[in-house]
């Protein structure tokens, strides 16, 4: 098991659709992300990997049993829930929204209103 050295929850919390979601800060540096700057909101440790540098930014929504990690990036008012995993280089923004099984990777970008669902791939 690895610590988590790249984030920590800062106390906020906000309930979305019943679920508590937690804001995060960053404890180091890493890409684009400075030591100290605060994030987005997700329920648990699970939704966004330690490694590499993915992150969740802005009022970005990351709960369920959903995934960031690799290099992936979700921010504006995005949503990732449900099962749906997003990695590599990929990119949620906006008022996007991935959820059920779907699954965005590679260097694939969701924006503006869109949404991926049930078992979609966008890569």
């Amino acid at each position: 098991m690895s610590i988590n050295t790249k984030y920590e929850f800062t106390g906020e919390t906000q309930v979305v659709v019943g679920r508590t979601l937690r804001r995060i800060r960053a404890v180091r540096s890493f890409g684009n992300v400075e030591a100290g700057d605060l994030g987005g909101w997700i329920e648990k440790e699970d939704n966004l990997s330690y490694y590499e540098d993915c992150w969740v930014y802005d009022a970005a929504c990351v709960y369920g049993n959903a995934r960031v990690c690799g290099n992936a990036q979700v921010w504006g008012n995005a949503l990732v829930c449900g099962n749906a995993q997003v990695w590599g280089n990929a990119l949620v923004c906006d008022n996007a929204q991935v959820y059920g099984k779907a699954r965005v990777c590679d260097n694939a970008q969701v924006y503006g209103n869109a949404r991926v669902y049930s078992k979609a791939r966008v890569y």
